[in-house]
């Protein structure tokens, strides 16, 4: 394999990575706004989060990748997230998303 064809394959490889589809999200349930961030003043925040999304479409696990502020809106983002649904790909994939907290009250 030369250089040019070794390099042509890194294209094609890295081109059908980016073509692989953001799956469907078919339900999608609003995290509560901790009681914890209220008791504490704290009126916005963010949890990023890499789902595992099983075959059928169904949430097999959440992972909080990045949360600000720490530790205040993980757990009610990973309810919330633990109840999205997917469309069924036939396949187990994963996706990253991520939720804003924002107290207006």
């Amino acid at each position: 394999m030369t250089i040019r064809t070794a390099a042509l394959a890194l294209v094609l490889l890295s081109a059908a990575t980016l073509a692989i589809a953001t799956p469907k999200v078919t339900k999608k349930v609003p995290p509560e706004y901790p009681a914890e961030a209220v008791r504490k003043n704290i009126s916005s925040g963010s949890v990023r989060a890499k789902l595992t999304i099983a075959a059928d479409g169904k949430v097999a696990d959440v992972e909080v990748v990045e949360a600000e502020p720490k530790r205040v809106f993980d757990r009610a983002a990973v309810e919330a997230l633990k109840e999205w649904r997917f469309e069924p790909s036939g396949d187990k994939q994963t996706h990253e998303v991520k939720l804003t907290f924002r107290n207006d009250d």
